[in-house]
């Protein structure tokens, strides 16, 4: 029996009647649902994963912070571990290479956060990339500035304002 079949055979099959039945995988027996026990017990509800970190702050004050109090900091869709889009991992492969302390800023986690930055830069697209508390821009344009050798400098002088 293949993988495809073994997995077909343990979903719930939903009749005309509105009862659902089981098929199982080795037997190929099957079980009416109406009216009988729940064959396994329901999964378990994780908790939620707060929103962010920004508290009860508002977005704006929250992006105001982050962007003042770190020498680089990248609004991206997910970590630098896991980003989500290839925009997001091309500015962390940029970043990283510099040696310095990113803090970023998932800004999935957090509607509010993911419009806000918009605003706050009136740029439309993340990843953002703040250096010196200063808005620098996208991917493309990071990767113009490393390009140049201007982001390098740019970094340098944030870290050294930043005492990192």
């Amino acid at each position: 029996m293949g993988i495809i079949s073994r997995i077909k055979g343990r979903l719930p099959v939903i009749g005309a009647g509105g009862g659902s039945t089981t098929t199982g995988p080795a037997t190929g027996e099957s079980s009416s649902a109406a009216g009988a026990a729940p064959a396994s017990s329901p999964a378990p509800t994780l908790p939620t994963a707060p929103a962010s970190d920004r508290g009860d702050q508002d977005a704006q004050s929250f992006i105001s912070g982050v962007v003042s109090e770190h020498p680089v900091t990248l609004f991206m869709k997910g970590n630098p571990d896991q980003p989500q889009c290839g925009f997001s991992a091309n500015a962390v492969a940029i970043l990283r290479g510099y040696g310095q302390p990113i803090k970023h800023v998932d800004v999935l986690l957090d509607p509010e956060i993911r419009q806000g930055i918009k605003e706050f830069s009136n740029w439309p697209t993340i990843p953002q990339i703040y250096v010196g508390g200063e808005f620098l821009g996208g991917s493309d344009i990071l990767g113009q500035m490393h390009e140049s050798g201007e982001l390098g400098e740019v970094i340098s002088a944030a870290a050294s304002e930043g005492g990192e």
